[in-house]
């Protein structure tokens, strides 16, 4: 039973595969062709047909980009740009000072700045600080004033002329304050001078420092009339 069983199965399978290739289609078995020969009708001039190639960066999706612009196409500018020419540059002005000035010469140049434009000037308070002095004198004369001088010299100790209503006499250094002062005298001590002394050269004054704080084109031209008052001192920058 199994050999027939196995004999039968064989020959359905070569007669299935005998159907499905056509081969019995002259006893009328053979499987319906699905074809559609009305398709083949309609195709128009199908050896025309020709295969491109697609650009990869562009979809089907995409749109058409435009062509760029010409210059007939370009848009037509906008307002004209800005000037570029910087503007004209301001008139500079600087502040200048000069002094210091005691109080006669404060009262001249007070005078001479009379005609110049309210707010342009200024003097400003700046007290005169005192001077000592280390001194030695007053001698009877010049040939006496000499000898001291020769002997200062020898000893190696600064010193020149007092000047003023210390002549004749020497200054062997000048100072600011009483105590400096003093200190120097000690010191020249140890270096043999004995008839040295402390003196105050200058007493504590008031003084006034000329203060121009912008000073322009326009003003300049007129600063002559202070110079002229100004006992010699010039105009500086205030930093």
């Amino acid at each position: 039973m199994l050999r027939l069983a196995v004999i039968v199965l064989l020959l359905a399978n070569a007669g299935y595969f005998a159907w499905s290739q056509g081969h019995l289609r002259p006893w009328g078995w053979a499987p319906q062709e699905q074809a559609e020969p009305q398709r083949m009708d309609q195709q128009i001039r199908p050896e025309t047909l020709q295969i491109m190639k697609v650009n990869p960066g562009k979809t089907s999706s995409s749109a058409p980009v435009p062509p760029p612009a010409t210059a007939s196409t370009a848009p037509a500018a906008t307002s004209a740009a800005p000037s570029d020419t910087p503007p004209p540059p301001a008139d500079p002005a600087e502040c200048l000072q000069a002094g210091v000035f005691d109080e006669r010469q404060a009262e001249a140049l007070r005078a001479a700045a009379a005609g110049l434009p309210q707010g342009s000037w200024a003097l400003e308070p700046t007290p005169i600080a005192g001077r000592w002095m280390v001194y030695m004198g007053r001698f009877e004369d010049l040939e006496t004033l000499d000898r001291k001088r020769a002997e200062l010299r020898a000893r190696k100790v600064d010193h020149d002329r007092a000047g003023g209503t210390l002549e004749f006499g020497l200054s062997l250094g000048r100072f600011t304050t009483k105590e400096a002062a003093e200190r120097e005298l000690t010191n020249l001590g140890t270096k043999g001078v004995r008839t040295a002394r402390v003196v105050q050269e200058r007493p504590d004054a008031p003084g006034f420092t000329l203060r121009l704080p912008a000073v322009n084109d326009a003003l300049r031209p007129q600063l002559d009339a202070l110079r002229s008052a100004m006992a010699g001192k010039t105009l500086r920058s205030c930093t």
